[in-house]
Parts: C-alpha cells; sequence; structure tokens
C-alpha cells in the first residue's frame, strides 16, 4: 500500500494560485484565501479528488472609475509535492485561473505563463502567477476573490488538463477601493496577459476501413487458420493523444468444434517513455464477429515478464482467447477494443486504459458449424505466452507498429504520479 500510495499520490498541487497586483495609481494590497477544491482529471487519469490550498491575490488598494488595473493570482501553498516517479520538465505547467469580482462584476479570467523550473521527484509543485487586467467602472468596493482554475502539463507526447473548483464559499482575496469617475456602470472583466492557455481534449485518430474479406477457412480438414494484417485506429481519448495506429492479425486453430484464437499486433517501434516495472502492461481485445454469427470474444495477453529499460522498444504480448460458433456458415472476424491495464506496483489498483477502434477490417473469415452453448458474446480468455528475456514477439509485417503502445502506460502513469491524483485526499496528506 506504501508503495501504492507513492505512485498515486499525485500532484494536486497544481492547484492553487496566488496573485500579485499594482497599479502606478496606489500601492498594491495582497490577500490570501484558503480554500478547499475539487480537482477532475482528464478521462483516463482517476477519481476527482479534494484538496486545500492557499492563494494570494494582488491588486491596488484603491483605484479610479475608468482606470484598468493589473490584478494577479499567485500559489502560496501548493497541495502537494510531487511524487518520487517522475520529474516534470522545464516549461511545462501551465495554469488558468478566474477570480470572482464582486458587484455584479463576472469573472476576471488569469493566465500563467508556461514557465517553471525543472521539478524533481519528491519536490513542492511550482506554477507561475497567473495574470489579467480589469477594467473598473463602477464606483464601491470590490472584491476579488479566487474561484475555478484549470491545471494544463505538457509532456513530450501530449497536453493534460486538470480542472479544480472550490468546494463550498471562498473566503478572503483582494479588495479594490473604486472612487467615482467620469463614468458609471458595472465593473468588466477587462483582458488577460501571461500568455495562450493550453487545453487538452480528445484526439480521434480516424481512417477508412480495410477492406477485403481477410483470411479464410474451416472446412475439409485444415486446422490452422492464418488472418490477414488490418490496420486499425485505435481511439484512446485525451489519454493519448492522436491514438494508437498498428496492423492486427487475427489467427484460428480450430480445436474440436471451437477456435483457438491468437491476435498480434505489431512490434513496439518507440521507446518507452520511463522505466516500467514487470507485470505493468497487460493488454486485452474484443474480437468482433459478424456475417453469420454475432457478438464479441474477448482475448487477453500477459503482462511484460520483465522490466522494461528507459527508451527501450515496448510491444503488446500476443492476446489468446476461444471461440466457440453459435450459427453455422460463414463467420468474419475482426480487430475491436483494445484494453491495456497498467500496474505500477504489485498490489495496486490497475489503471484501465480503454481504446475504441475507430477504423478496422475483416482479418479472417472462418466456416463454421453452431456448437451447444456456442456464442460470440462475452467469451473469456485463456492466457497468452511470452518469449524468454522479455515481450513476446507479435510476428507482424509491419514494423511501424503500435505507435504509442509505452506512451499509454507513460501517459497514464504521468497522469496519475505526476499530474493528478488517484488516491482519496487523505492519503495525500502522509505524502507531504
Amino acid at each position: 500500500m506504501k508503495t501504492q500510495r507513492r505512485v498515486s499520490a499525485a500532484v494536486v498541487a497544481l492547484l492553487l494560485g496566488g496573485a500579485g497586483i499594482a497599479t502606478a495609481a496606489s500601492p498594491a494590497l495582497a490577500a490570501e484565501a484558503t480554500f478547499k477544491v475539487k480537482c477532475v482529471p482528464p478521462a483516463g487519469g482517476g477519481a476527482p479528488v479534494e484538496g486545500e490550498t492557499t492563494a494570494k491575490i494582488t491588486a491596488p488598494a484603491t483605484a479610479k472609475v475608468g482606470d484598468e488595473v493589473d490584478v494577479s493570482w499567485e500559489t502560496v501553498k501548493p497541495a502537494s509535492n510531487n511524487t518520487d516517479l517522475m520529474d516534470i520538465p522545464q516549461d511545462a505547467v501551465q495554469p488558468t485561473g478566474w477570480i470572482t469580482v464582486g458587484g455584479g462584476g463576472g469573472e476576471l479570467k488569469v493566465v500563467g505563463e508556461k514557465k517553471n523550473p525543472p521539478i524533481p521527484k519528491k519536490a513542492p509543485m511550482q506554477m507561475s502567477t497567473m495574470k489579467g487586467k480589469l477594467k473598473l467602472t463602477k464606483a464601491g468596493k470590490i472584491s476579488l476573490t479566487p474561484g475555478k482554475y484549470d491545471v494544463a502539463v505538457t509532456f513530450s507526447f501530449g497536453t493534460f488538463v486538470t480542472k479544480c473548483a472550490p468546494i463550498g464559499e471562498v473566503k478572503g482575496g483582494a479588495t479594490i477601493d473604486v472612487s467615482a469617475g467620469s463614468s458609471g456602470g458595472t465593473t468588466t472583466g477587462g483582458t488577460t496577459t501571461g500568455g495562450s492557455t493550453t487545453t487538452g481534449g480528445s484526439t480521434t485518430t480516424t481512417g477508412g476501413s480495410t477492406s477485403g474479406s481477410g483470411g479464410s477457412g474451416g472446412g475439409g480438414g485444415q486446422t490452422d487458420f492464418p488472418g490477414k494484417p488490418v490496420e486499425v485506429a485505435f481511439d484512446c481519448g485525451p489519454v493519448v493523444p492522436g491514438g494508437i495506429k498498428t496492423p492486427v492479425t487475427i489467427n484460428a486453430k480450430k480445436n474440436g468444434g471451437s477456435y483457438d484464437l491468437t491476435v498480434k499486433t505489431a512490434k513496439g517501434a518507440m521507446a518507452a517513455p520511463m522505466a516500467l516495472p514487470a507485470g505493468a502492461l497487460k493488454p486485452s481485445m474484443n474480437v468482433k464477429l459478424g456475417g453469420a454469427d454475432s457478438g464479441t470474444v474477448k482475448v487477453s495477453g500477459p503482462a511484460n515478464a520483465e522490466p522494461i529499460p528507459d527508451k527501450a522498444p515496448v510491444s503488446l504480448n500476443d492476446m489468446t482467447g476461444t471461440y466457440k460458433p453459435g450459427k453455422s456458415g460463414k463467420v468474419t472476424l475482426s480487430p475491436d477494443q483494445l484494453t491495456i491495464d497498467v500496474t505500477m506496483a504489485p498490489g495496486s489498483t490497475p489503471i484501465n486504459v480503454p481504446c475504441k477502434a475507430a477504423s478496422s477490417g475483416v482479418s479472417l473469415e472462418l466456416d463454421t458449424t453452431a456448437q451447444p452453448g456456442g456464442s460470440g458474446s462475452s467469451t473469456t480468455t485463456a492466457t497468452g505466452s511470452t518469449t524468454s528475456g522479455g515481450l513476446a514477439e507479435t510476428g507482424a509485417e509491419d514494423e511501424g507498429g503500435i505507435k504509442a503502445l509505452a506512451l499509454v502506460a507513460g501517459t497514464v502513469i504521468l497522469l496519475g504520479a505526476a499530474v493528478f491524483t488517484f488516491t482519496p485526499w487523505r492519503r495525500l496528506r502522509g505524502t507531504r
């Protein structure tokens, strides 16, 4: 559990903000606010988490109607330290916040630069001060209270955004005493400085279906039925920007009235983004049935038997399962949803990464005979096999491979370990 807590003890410290403001008309006045927040990571990043942060809002103590003043939000106390798994690179963290303007003034958007020193493992999180300009158009005391904020963290393989919002009422913040000027009306949000906001979101890989009927067989005394490779585009949502594109081959071997299936993907052509322990990556896939039969057959493979060094090639093990025909006739088999379970420590809860087949095609066609109790739906799997000394050879002809296989593990690990929390907040307190 200790290791699991360290893996999941994320940098919810990406929260908070603080500010520093000044105007030429009067000295700046800074005020702190400590409040609880609930942060929601992107898809695949785990459950929402709660924490407490302190922000400092800085603005001029006094101003006049018509003035445009500088306002800033600075992080005073982050929610947690970085974990002991990953270093966060320099200039990777960019915060965006929204300050509630009292007196019906709406919200002021403030943005920080994507500027931070390298953040080592276990070191306190650091993010830049968020800044904006507020146009004052109404006399009176105008309160400035920190509200919701986003934190975007950029790695070489993509940008991921955590969205945080206060829990309950936020007390504290700065106040500007605005004296009457030539114009009346309401206080408006003005402009934002500090750079552009980087946003996340799902990147969907699209493509046409692969044509052709694939390999075929099932009649006579034949027992081995090789399929043909079909190019499949998997959409894993924002967890894997750009998705995964790889050839997939479905082979079958007749076993009585059933068929033992083996599904192969291409060899990994990409280096691991970090060192991965043995047992970190466990794949499974749904094989979609068409033609005379319908439903899916689930196949799964074993996790990597050996640790994978940093920057080493990564491949998925072969996935196996059994298809017991429920109908007689010609049945097509096509790759469907791929799922990768990522486990960074023995006994820890796997992080599940589902990847929908945005485009696929028929890899194999079988001439089947219905079996008693046979059905394609919800067929369970057998375990795959590994080659000695590492991951199984996939046998696929296309070395282009799974362009983001290591990315799946690395991205999820980074989301869980270096950006977003997967455990309740009470667990984080023990890591400070």
